[in-house]
């Protein structure tokens, strides 16, 4: 008896155990991840396609988040309505959707099996099947509300009737309406959702805004909040807005961000107040938010013929409270280049004024310390003078300014001490709409202008003028070659043209003669070793230069990128460009891209390397070379 009780203890924990097993093999079997392929039907409209695969969460979570068959059969399910809606908004409202995973449709009750049976590691196809039906259109288009009589609404809008009726067109319209209302003074106008009814008998939709424009306003009392370190007296000077002035969000928003440029403030956000006053005016409140007034960067950078460069700047942004800044900087240069002979060093300063000596204006005072061991010539030099810079646009700005030069040039053994007093001009043009130049430009055009009569005093005395054209523009071709991503593949381009008038090449102190070669004219060349040489080799300087580049670049996942350039030409000593020997360099580079810029690193060969030079040149440093 006792025997069979213990036998009938074994079987009962046994037959536990292997309930258990089968359990835990099921679990592990059940919460594998089903991995699938997505393949949804083209409609043969691009952005239609594009955004129905941005709304599936089959496409988009398939390599994000893997899930198990049961969580798969899920996701494909909510698909139905994200799909519907997508399609809807394209104004295809009788559009049919089916979802099938391996064939088999998602409210099958058969497919959880189905799927529990694929072998690990084997891929279902998910397959989203679409008819969209016919295209519903615009019938009629109606403005309902309380709304002055000189407002056309309807023109407002935008919107005709038979036009495809798209949502997302639709709901530009009323923003479109409500953006005219504010910007003709109703600062508190509204404008409702639209109201669409469907007649599918006649495939139409017909749309009802409704709308108010209460009251118009002017700029009421303007109150500043936040600033500690910037004076007020300065900012509200510098403000763009005065009361009594037509309340518009577009002028206010330009007030805003014109502030912003100024340097000191690292957000500006206006709003303005719940109710009109009774004479007509709406407060607006200004809240800032100050930058640290102290910054101190150190960056550094090495190539093959210039060696490593390492720098340290310290800034002071709001030095007496106007947003004044000073701005002081020391670099090391020159320790293993094949181009440079020895140390050198580069120490400057910067005062900027702002609104001096009127809005739009800026004064700025340069002082700076040079030396530097080239293989063309031995430097020391002391510079300094102010400038005046203006702005005359948002796409054009100027400067002139005054600079004098002490200096100390070594050329084949032979030394000489210069004085030197030039009239900078130059003209800027800048379309690409980035302040800070680490940042990668992806569309615009940058030129430059720049005439710069001069008089050297001392050893060889001559009056001369330096004339420099230079541009650089940028191409988003991604788009519209390969249908990528805008700013991932791109063309840029860039080119300079320089003489030097009223002054032979060696009237001019060696320092103010052109040079090309290096990563800022033709990489694979080092610095300065492209143009007339003397009989040992040493870089001589002409009169005269032209260079361009042609550089592709292509952005790889998240922060990683690539580019491939030619960069050709030439300098010579007849003040004319586009003669002497043309040189031509190629090569390719790798990107990584970080919040303060593109990390650069580029591997260059001459194409027509001359006798002596370099066989190839590197260059690292923070930013693209253009």
């Amino acid at each position: 008896m006792a025997w069979r009780k213990q036998h009938l203890r074994n079987v009962i924990a046994s037959t536990f155990v292997l309930c258990l097993l089968a359990l835990i093999v099921m679990s592990a079997r059940a919460s594998d991840p089903q991995t699938y392929t997505v393949a949804i039907d083209e409609t043969g409209d691009k952005a239609l396609d594009t955004a129905l695969g941005d709304a599936s969460q089959l496409q988009s979570l398939k390599d994000k988040a893997p899930v198990g068959p049961f969580a798969l059969i899920t996701r494909a399910k909510n698909d139905y309505d994200r799909v519907q809606t997508v399609l809807q908004s394209f104004g295809y409202y009788q559009a049919t959707v089916n979802i099938t995973v391996d064939g088999t449709p998602v409210n099958d009750t058969s497919l959880a099996d189905k799927l529990d049976a694929v072998p690990s590691g084997q891929a279902v196809e998910a397959k989203i099947a679409i008819d969209k039906g016919p295209l519903f259109r615009l019938r009629r288009i109606e403005v309902h509300g309380d709304l002055p009589a000189d407002v056309n609404a309807l023109d407002k809008l935008g919107l005709k009737p038979g036009q495809p009726a798209v949502a997302s067109d639709i709901l530009a319209a009323g923003t479109r309406l409500l953006t005219a209302l504010e910007e003709d003074g109703y600062a508190l106008a509204k404008v409702d959702p639209p109201v669409a009814t469907e007649d599918a008998p006649a495939l139409s939709i017909d749309i009802v805004f409704n709308a108010s424009a209460g009251r118009r306003a002017t700029v009421g009392a303007i109150s500043f909040n936040g600033l500690h370190d910037v004076n007020e007296d300065f900012v509200r000077r510098r403000l763009l807005l005065e009361p009594g002035q037509l309340y518009q969000p577009s002028k206010i928003d330009a007030a805003r961000q014109d502030l912003l440029t100024l340097g000191v403030f690292s957000g500006v956000t206006v709003k303005g107040a719940d109710a009109i006053m009774p004479d007509g005016s709406l407060p607006i409140a200004f809240d800032f938010q100050e930058r640290p007034r102290h910054a101190i960067g150190i960056t550094g950078a090495y190539s093959t013929d210039l060696g490593v460069t390492a720098k340290v700047t310290w800034s002071d942004r709001n030095l007496f409270g106007n947003a004044e800044q000073l701005n002081l900087s020391a670099a090391g240069t020159g320790l293993g280049g094949t181009a440079t002979t020895g140390l050198g060093y580069n120490v400057t300063g910067q005062f900027i004024k702002p609104d001096f000596p009127r809005r739009g204006t800026s004064f700025e005072f340069n002082a700076g310390a040079l030396k530097q061991s080239l293989q063309a010539y031995d430097q020391t030099a002391f510079t300094a003078g102010p400038s005046l810079h203006r702005k005359f646009g948002p796409l054009w700005t100027g400067s002139i300014g005054i600079t004098g030069e002490r200096e100390h040039i070594l050329q084949e053994h032979v030394g000489s001490n210069f004085t030197l007093v030039s009239l900078p001009l130059t003209a800027n043009y800048d379309s690409t709409g980035l302040t800070d130049p680490t940042q990668d430009p992806t569309h615009g055009v940058r030129a430059a202008f720049i005439a710069t009569p001069t008089e050297s005093l001392g050893h060889r005395s001559s009056s001369f003028v330096i004339l420099q054209v230079s541009g650089s523009t940028y191409l988003d071709i991604g788009d519209w070659i390969f249908g990528a991503k805008p700013g991932r593949s791109m063309l840029a381009l860039r080119g300079l043209v320089g003489s030097v008038q009223g002054a032979s090449q060696f009237e001019l102190p060696p320092d103010q003669r052109f040079y090309a070669g290096g990563s800022s004219t033709i990489r694979g060349f080092k610095y300065q070793s492209v143009g007339p040489l003397f009989p040992d080799r040493v870089p001589m300087g002409g009169t005269a230069i032209d260079a361009a580049t042609i550089e592709y670049r292509q952005r790889f996942f998240e922060n990683f990128g690539a580019a491939v350039f030619v960069d050709a030409g030439q300098v010579s000593a007849n003040d004319l460009p586009f003669s002497g020997t043309l040189r031509i360099g190629t090569g390719f580079g790798l990107r990584y891209y970080t919040p303060v810029g593109p990390v650069r690193l580029d591997l260059a060969l001459p194409v027509n390397r001359p006798p002596g030079g370099d066989k190839f040149e590197f260059y690292i440093g923070l930013g693209q070379a253009f």
